[in-house]
């Protein structure tokens, strides 16, 4: 590749998980021109916007984490949440990253003119910049559920991602509705200090059983001592959950292992009638796997009940159910997830000849290779359509992602084009594949998820997590609309 002549400007719209890194990636690269912006007064993402009782990751910390940042001494195979944020916001600091974000400003919008993306932003200011990329992630615009008379309740009421910590809960009759990760997770966290918890389930779960242990003094102090440890406990993980990631992709011996080892925790529920009630009627894995190994513990405790009838409306005292019965409470938790298909929307994005991210996106979320927009020349997204979120390390992804997307801007940076997309032939090309991948999987046995489209199929990765670490790896610059001013890139310019 010929030298660099040009120094581009760069705007990440995001300071969460992905935009940090995308940020780090480029300033290990040289390029300094670049702009966050954040709508929040924090880094973090969901581990800012998430400080639910109990809340922690289903990735093991030593996999969850950036291997330009190994982190010596977690304090537990799963990190809890604080702790999590506590490391995004020192990588933040360690790399000077706060100086370059402006907290407090949301992207309204932005548009193609000229080569260049012109943002506008809710302080009213524009700026133009070479490159944007959205790193909002995947799980920060919160769904609340339409119950009929909730806002009529007479106790607090707040989503998990709006945790309200001002009320008190020692003691207290608490709902949680939802029985996704969430709101296990919650459960587990209050069946120790509520006076009563109400799980109220539409669907079951399917939980996987893994301890959270401790790390001990010796292995942090062993860690610290000899940075390797972290290096090789990393690819460990890496190429542990990549050889069983062929069960979410492909049917065999490894998924009939991960369903076996589920319906085995499951039988440690004691009382049939509860065992029944938390049986799933879809295959494991169907939707994304809980990891938890408290949580069988947590539902059979006296103060903890499994609610299975159907929520029918809220009146001030509690919920009533389909069945007429009243459920006093003080406090209702939403565990009601979030709109994971919303990505950077809102925000307006105009691409080359007026052209909308909603004119690209009325049937639906659609990306090329996870990351780019046919049409939208010069963008990229990290976490974007199809990304292999499922159960899989978002921090890998995150890392791969954006060492793709550094690679084009280094491409332009040698003058090997001005404007850069894929093209619409190449983006329903990768569609169709992965439509045509699809059935194979397990998310597509038959059950309603989160990981499910407009048009009921899954919109998810259909293959392992190294194939897309090989595919962004190596892309085909055949694919791509290459352009220098509005002439295409000749074929020399292009190496």
């Amino acid at each position: 590749m010929v030298p660099s002549t040009r120094t581009p400007s760069v705007a990440i719209v995001g300071a969460g998980m992905s935009g940090l890194c995308m940020a780090i990636k480029l300033q290990q690269a040289g390029i300094t021109d670049i702009t966050i912006y954040e709508k929040a007064d924090d880094v973090g993402g969901t581990w800012r916007d998430n400080t639910y009782p109990g809340l922690s990751c289903d990735i093991p910390s030593r996999f969850y984490q950036y291997t330009f940042a190994m982190k010596p001494d977690w304090s537990r195979f799963f990190s809890p949440g604080g702790e999590i944020h506590e490391y995004f916001s020192g990588v933040a600091d360690t790399h000077g990253l706060r100086e370059r974000i402006r907290f407090g400003t949301e992207v309204l919008g932005a548009e193609f003119v000229d080569d260049r993306w012109r943002v506008r932003t809710s302080d009213g200011r524009t700026s133009e910049v070479d490159f944007l990329i959205s790193a909002t992630g995947i799980l920060h615009h919160p769904r609340y559920p339409d119950i009929e008379g909730l806002d009529s309740f007479g106790g607090a009421v707040f989503h998990s991602a709006r945790w309200d910590h001002d009320v008190e809960l020692a003691g207290k009759r608490v709902a949680v509705i939802g029985t996704g990760s969430t709101g296990v997770q919650i459960v587990c966290g209050l069946a120790d200090t509520a006076g009563r918890v109400d799980m109220f389930q539409r669907s079951a779960q399917w939980i996987m059983p893994f301890p959270n242990q401790r790390y001990s003094r010796a292995a942090k102090a062993a860690h610290r001592r000899f940075p390797r440890l972290d290096e090789l406990t990393y690819r460990t993980y890496m190429k542990t959950f990549e050889f069983f990631a062929r069960a979410l992709v492909k049917p065999g011996w490894r998924r009939r292992l991960i369903g076996a080892i589920c319906r085995a925790n499951l039988r440690t529920v004691r009382d049939p009638e509860l065992r029944r009630a938390l049986t799933p009627d879809y295959q494991p894995m169907c939707k994304r796997l809980v990891i938890s190994s408290r949580f069988f513990r947590a539902i059979q405790q006296d103060n903890v009940e499994l609610v299975t009838e159907g929520i029918d409306h809220v009146e001030p005292r509690g919920i009533v159910t389909a069945d007429g019965v009243l459920h006093e409470l003080d406090v209702i938790a939403l565990a009601t997830g979030f709109d994971a298909h919303a990505f950077m929307r809102p925000m307006n994005l105009t691409g080359r000849d007026g052209v909308t991210l909603e004119d690209a996106w009325q049937d639906g979320p659609r990306a090329h290779l996870t990351v780019a927009l046919p049409g939208f020349p010069n963008f990229f997204m990290l976490m974007g359509p199809h990304s292999p979120v499922g159960n899989y390390s978002l921090t890998t992804i995150a890392e791969n992602q954006a060492e793709h997307i550094l690679g084009w801007i280094r491409r332009w940076q040698s003058d090997q084009f001005d404007s850069v997309a894929p093209t619409q032939q190449a983006t329903d090309t990768f569609n169709a594949e992965m439509r045509a991948a699809m059935p194979d999987t397990v998310w597509a046995t038959g059950c309603t998820s989160w990981y499910l489209g407009k048009d009921g199929n899954p919109e998810l990765w259909p293959w392992t997590p190294d194939k897309h670490r090989h595919a962004l790896a190596e892309p085909n610059l055949a694919e791509y609309d290459l352009r220098v001013g509005n002439r295409v890139a000749t074929e020399p310019a292009v190496r």
